[in-house]
């Protein structure tokens, strides 16, 4: 029995194959490992800006491009939607309701009216200039709220193209990244103290990271108050899903009575998203968590590395499906749309910092 046994579990072994998404979620993991080492060496440059662009170049370099558009494919496109989301949730728990209130409410309706400017702005722009798809929100929303993690956030729900995602999110880091160095060095040419600089990188700068990165320079006033502001506008990020959702939502209703056709109806009920999804109530539900100060500072501590090393992961993906030839057709334009909102987010903010300071 055992001889004959033997045979069919060596056919059973040899057939075995692992999950298609194993290579890429392998290289995504050997990308955050190695964005983590650029980190290390240098501290001034964010891990999630490393991921990003070590995806992008991995996706152009002669050794990897091959494994990156073909077996790794699936895997990084993977850790691109659900690795962000995880990701998102476990950003909630860097938000504190109490943070928020004892900012005042100045700070917050400041932050607010920053927030929608940049949004409508951009997005109007963005649309008035032909960009494809929908470049135009994923940009808009990069910039008002929290960089590429707020892009995630939004193509779930609108369904995106990845080239669009991918595009969006490579502009936003750029400019963020760009923020790090530029910024410092308007403070006092500006005439800004250190609370009220820190104010102006919170309500500014597009990825968290990246706020702590350029708000440290001028000091600890100026990170935590950059901080803070900071994550107001990522608190943002939960309303503005859900009133996307909505609107995808109503243009499904509106297809389906045009369509006249019930088929056509149905099909559209299945691809409409959820009015609040679910990654999103896990944020809104991450944040209530934080408020109530149950949690210790190593839990907090453990969580936010995790938190990070997700969004690494998932931007490494993203990165990957840039495809910079095909960028040469709207690279211009999207590149004025991006300088364009950066001059918006920054002088709504420095105006909002000087009327509430």
């Amino acid at each position: 029995m055992t001889l004959t046994a033997a045979p069919g579990r060596a056919r059973q072994a040899a057939g075995w194959r692992p999950p298609a998404t194993s290579y890429g979620l392998g290289l995504a993991v050997a990308g955050v490992a190695a964005a983590w080492g650029v980190h290390r060496l240098l501290p001034a440059v964010p891990l999630l800006t490393a991921a990003v662009v070590l995806g992008i170049v991995a996706a152009h370099l002669p050794g990897a491009r091959g494994l990156v558009r073909g077996v790794c494919r699936a895997g990084l496109s993977l850790a691109g939607k659900r690795l962000m989301r995880l990701g998102i949730v476990l950003l909630g728990l860097k938000l504190s309701l109490n943070d928020v209130l004892g900012l005042g409410w100045a700070t917050v309706a400041m932050v607010l009216g920053v927030v929608a400017a940049t949004f409508c702005g951009t997005w109007w722009l963005g649309r008035r200039m032909g960009l494809r798809g929908d470049q135009p929100l994923l940009i808009a929303t990069g910039y008002s709220i929290c960089g590429a993690s707020a892009i995630g956030a939004v193509s779930e729900v609108s369904d995106s193209d990845e080239r669009d995602v991918a595009t969006s999110v490579a502009l936003v880091t750029l400019c963020g990244t760009l923020a790090i160095a530029v910024l410092p060095l308007l403070q006092h040419p500006l005439g800004l103290g250190d609370a009220a600089f820190g104010r102006w990188v919170g309500a500014s700068v597009h990825d968290v990271g990246q706020v702590v990165a350029t708000a440290q320079t001028a000091g600890p006033a100026a990170l935590g108050d950059a901080v803070l502001v900071k994550l107001v506008r990522v608190a943002l990020l939960a309303p503005l899903v859900a009133v996307l959702a909505t609107s995808v939502r109503a243009r499904g209703r509106v297809k389906k009575a045009e369509g006249g056709g019930q088929e056509a109806g149905g099909q559209e009920a299945k691809r409409r998203p959820p009015l609040v999804p679910l990654f999103v109530l896990g944020f809104l539900a991450m944040t209530a968590l934080r408020s109530t100060d149950v949690l210790s500072t190593a839990v907090l501590d453990t969580a936010a590395t995790a938190q990070e090393l997700l969004l690494a992961a998932a931007l490494f993906g993203l990165g990957s499906a840039v495809h910079l030839p095909s960028l040469t057709r709207t690279g211009a334009r999207v590149a004025a749309l991006g300088l364009c909102a950066w001059v918006v987010i920054a002088g709504a903010s420095y105006g909002g910092v000087l009327l509430t300071t």
